[in-house]
């Protein structure tokens, strides 16, 4: 039942929003009236446009029809809001930056600078694992990093498979890396894993991360990921020493 007890929807009559949608008249009083219950995801979609529906009305709208919005192929947007940037910023002692589906870095704060260092650019997780002489170094366990990797971009390709950043990418990886070619042509597929992160960062050592990842609900497709250690742990000081030598080389003084 998409609405019960009175119209919901004022200003449009019944026949119009039919017109406005593609569909039948007599078929859209049915699904007012509840009489119809199993709308197609495309009568969904022609609705919400005929009803002008913002993105909170258009999901309850969807749910209260038991289905999915189509919304997986919308692409994600690449800026980071101001908001999210000032929320990052505000956690000085643990590494936070944003994601997008294809492993594309949109924003990072100071301790997730100081930890990405060692690498050339920050720009994409996957070209910093298979293509910068530093990702063998800084990730520990370098295979299985890869392995998750190649996975999580199989993952991307499902949202949308013709995305030219993600087709871009693929062809980048597959010129420059043997190894992503052929992980590539396993065609496996994996989410974001809850196991923790094996880093070696040369100016303190090794670090095992433990990390959570947050959707960004007001930009599908961008993920916020904070990495944190266990307190009192080795990892604990060597983050902490990370954030003090890179503050002292940030403010001009080289960290001895």
């Amino acid at each position: 039942m998409l609405y019960s007890g009175r119209r919901k929807v004022t200003g449009l009559r019944r026949e119009e929003v039919a017109v406005l949608a593609g569909v039948n008249a007599d078929y859209y009083t049915r699904l007012e009236q509840g009489r119809e219950t199993h709308p197609s995801p495309q009568v969904l979609d022609a609705l919400c446009r005929a009803l002008d529906l913002d993105p909170d009305s258009r999901e309850h709208l969807y749910r209260l029809a038991g289905a999915a919005p189509d919304n997986t192929s919308a692409p994600t947007p690449h800026i980071v809001s101001p908001e999210l940037r000032q929320l990052m910023d505000g956690f000085p002692h643990t590494p936070a930056f944003v994601l997008n589906r294809v492993l594309d870095v949109l924003a990072t704060n100071t301790l997730a600078d100081a930890l990405f260092s060692p690498f050339r650019r920050v720009d994409n997780l996957a070209r910093m694992t298979f293509l910068d002489p530093a990702g063998r170094q800084f990730y520990a366990r370098w295979d299985w990093t890869a392995q998750a990797t190649v996975a999580n971009l199989r993952v991307a390709e499902g949202f949308d498979p013709h995305d030219p950043g993600l087709r871009h990418l693929v062809a980048k990886l597959t010129e420059g890396s043997a190894h992503f070619r052929a992980l590539w042509e396993t065609h496996h597929v994996r989410g974001k894993t809850r196991e923790p992160k094996h880093l070696v960062h040369p100016d303190v050592g090794p670090l095992t991360l433990m990390y959570q990842a947050f959707d960004v609900r007001s930009a599908p497709g961008q993920q916020l990921i904070v990495y944190h250690a266990e307190p009192a742990t080795p990892s604990a000081h060597a983050l902490a020493l990370l954030s003090s030598l890179h503050a002292t080389t940030h403010h001009g003084h080289p960290a001895p």
